[in-house]
């Protein structure tokens, strides 16, 4: 009996294997865990529950996946092309700095972009891909269309990772927060706030070293 505890750890790697709902897979897992381990099943549901309030601000983030319905319905991918086609002087490392700044700004405010549907897809790789064109004077082909896209998401993963915990009321550090916590480790949400700062800088001044580093690998591309 002892090892059908361990249900659900195999039910959330099957689950993630086979890429099932996140939420439900996760949800299934404890409640098979909790079983096997003898806990009432109302008992059960009244600790998934707590749990889910405790930590709720961590799913504030369904609450902007409309936002990229209105970033295409809108058009707005096409005017940032083209606005960006009428800046001569902004190459896409500059952007792609650009949007590392505002990203981790974002963090400063606790402001969640969730920039890779509602950001990186619609707006700021096609920004990039305008921007790399008019800086090579031609097409770029397949391969280099698909090299700036994973250049855009990284920027939103590096300024997403690395300063999301920069405002005290975030979710990230309300989790980091709580969970330690729970575990009898007092952690002031301040502290890490302010442990956070100096990685945020760091980050920021390496990637911005790497995409102008980016930019003069693209003028290489034209000869190709």
């Amino acid at each position: 009996m002892e090892y059908l505890k361990l249900l659900g750890i195999l039910i959330i790697v099957v689950g993630f294997v086979l890429k099932w709902d996140t939420t439900a897979v996760v949800v299934i897992a404890a409640i098979v865990t909790g079983l096997f381990s003898g806990m009432d099943f109302v008992k059960l549901l009244e600790v998934i529950g707590k749990s889910f309030v405790e930590n709720r601000m961590v799913s504030l983030f369904f609450l902007t996946l409309p936002m990229i319905g209105l970033v295409e319905s809108h058009g707005l991918r096409d005017y940032a092309v083209n606005a960006i086609k009428k800046l001569k002087k902004l190459t896409a490392g500059k952007i792609l700095n650009i949007y590392l700044l505002i990203r981790e700004l974002a963090g400063v405010f606790g402001i969640s972009l969730q920039g890779q549907v509602q950001f990186v897809r619609p707006l700021i790789a096609p920004m990039v891909i305008a921007a790399a064109e008019d800086q090579d004077k031609k097409k770029l082909s397949e391969s280099e269309i698909d090299l700036i896209k994973g250049r855009s998401a990284a920027m939103d993963n590096f300024g997403n990772f690395f300063a999301q915990n920069l405002f005290v009321a975030s979710g990230g550090v309300l989790l980091i927060s709580s969970t330690m916590k729970s575990l009898g480790y007092k952690v002031d949400p301040v502290g890490i706030v302010v442990n956070t700062i100096p990685i945020a800088i760091i980050t920021f001044v390496l990637v911005f070293a790497y995409n102008l580093y980016f930019d003069r690998q693209m003028a290489k591309w034209e000869g190709k």
